[in-house]
């Protein structure tokens, strides 16, 4: 979910022109600034006049921002930030990159099991994935689509159910990877899904039995590819703007609700949380809506989570208002309090819980607010998965399992006390 600084035009962030050649991080490192008090003005500037990619907190309020900093903007930021607080995070990212690529062969057909978490895969590999796991349980398990992307790929999920058959019970919708260059989303929705259908503990089944699932692990389909063969720090999807030369649209700003609030989005076609054109314009946007719409109408939604990175943060409506009172927000409270001591129990991390505009920004026309106010879901949440900085968006490979199984103890409490 983090943000771009709006004004960029370099090639650091495939927000402007599409990408002729992959781009090359190579030597660019990764700093965390503290921007508080009197520095923050001095941050404004140094963000603004060099155009650098942020990837986390907002010059302008933000208690923190994490940049990139390409090599040849180095000496200008080590001499502009001598009297601000700042962290390294990344020495090179284009190495971290790299050692995040190195993708594992995926043998189509295969029983899945725990080693596709020991590593990240290419795109076709997660479809085949989804295509493995409910071939493996066919009596509670079809892989389902919501439609075509802008460039014709699937929007790919799996459908779980219980003993009720299919359609029978409340629907529990997850969406992972709105965001292209989450990738560690992706990966802890497939996990969640693996453990609906292979575990065997009584309260893990029970779950399938009292619910049906909709899981779809990458809902950016385009973005997702893209980070993979153009741009590892691609946000948006795909889609052309015919007012501008840039590319994509936040698809978390699209939806046709609370959309374009004053502050919530940006008006710009360049910049990373760009809200479209007009209100649910996005290809892939209508696309969850009417899937969202689809099973609201029949037995009701449950559930809904959308899951991204990074900040450990587990929070529900209002994103559009920070003043707004939630009438069911006691229950919210309690259950994503619950959730972060599930998770903390795992491995010893802390998540942050709250509404979203007061525990990170204002987002407006989000996919949350839209399930909670429009879909009538009776728990929508949304989640910030690791880290809290050390890594950022590029998380090691050897994260991946711990952070999946925190994130299922979160889940799990979730489903059992809602």
């Amino acid at each position: 979910m983090k943000l771009l600084a709006v004004g960029l035009a370099s090639l650091t962030l495939g927000s402007a022109l599409s990408i002729a050649q992959k781009a090359n991080y190579d030597g660019y490192k990764v700093y965390r600034i503290n921007n508080v008090g009197a520095s923050r003005s001095k941050v404004i500037d140094l963000v603004s006049n060099l155009k650098l990619g942020t990837w986390k907190g907002k010059a302008e309020s933000s208690g923190v921002v994490d940049v990139m900093v390409p090599p040849s903007l180095l000496e200008k930021f080590q001499a502009s930030t001598e009297t601000i607080d700042t962290e390294l995070m990344h020495e090179n990212l284009g190495a971290a990159i790299s050692e995040e690529t190195n993708f594992s062969v995926y043998a189509a057909g295969a029983a899945p099991n725990s080693t596709w978490w020991s590593s990240y895969h290419a795109i076709a590999d997660h479809t085949q994935f989804l295509k493995d796991l409910a071939a493996a349980y066919p009596d509670n398990s079809e892989v389902i689509s919501a439609g075509k992307s802008l460039e014709g790929r699937d929007i790919t999920g799996i459908h779980i159910w219980g003993s009720g058959g299919k359609d029978s019970q409340k629907a529990v919708v997850w969406h992972g990877t709105v965001h292209a260059r989450e990738w560690i989303t992706t990966m802890v929705v497939e996990y969640a899904a693996y453990q609906l259908l292979s575990s065997t503990l009584a309260a893990d089944l029970a779950y399938k039995n009292k619910y049906d699932f909709y899981i779809f692990p990458i809902v950016n389909p385009d973005g997702f590819a893209y980070t993979q063969t153009s741009d590892r720090m691609w946000r948006k999807n795909r889609q052309s703007t015919s007012s501008s030369s840039c590319v994509g649209r936040d698809i978390n700003r699209n939806w046709p609700n609370q959309w374009s609030q004053s502050g919530g989005a940006s008006t710009s076609p360049c910049a990373e949380d760009y809200k479209g054109q007009a209100a649910g314009d996005g290809v892939e946007t209508k696309l969850l809506k009417a899937q969202l719409d689809g099973v609201a109408a029949g037995k009701g939604v449950k559930m809904y989570m959308d899951f991204h990175s990074y900040s450990q943060l587990f929070m529900y409506p209002y994103g559009y208002t920070c003043s707004g009172t939630l009438p069911t927000g006691s229950s919210y409270s309690k259950l994503a309090s619950g959730a972060v001591a599930a998770i903390k129990a795992v491995n010893g991390l802390t998540y942050d819980a709250g509404p979203i505009c007061n525990t990170i920004y204002q987002v407006s026309g989000d996919s949350v607010d839209y399930a909670y106010q429009v879909a009538k879901t009776e728990f929508s949440m949304t989640v910030e998965l690791r880290d809290t900085g050390n890594y950022g968006f590029v998380l090691p490979a050897s994260q991946i399992r711990p952070a999946a199984e925190e994130m299922w103890a979160g889940l799990r409490y979730v489903l059992t006390n809602m």
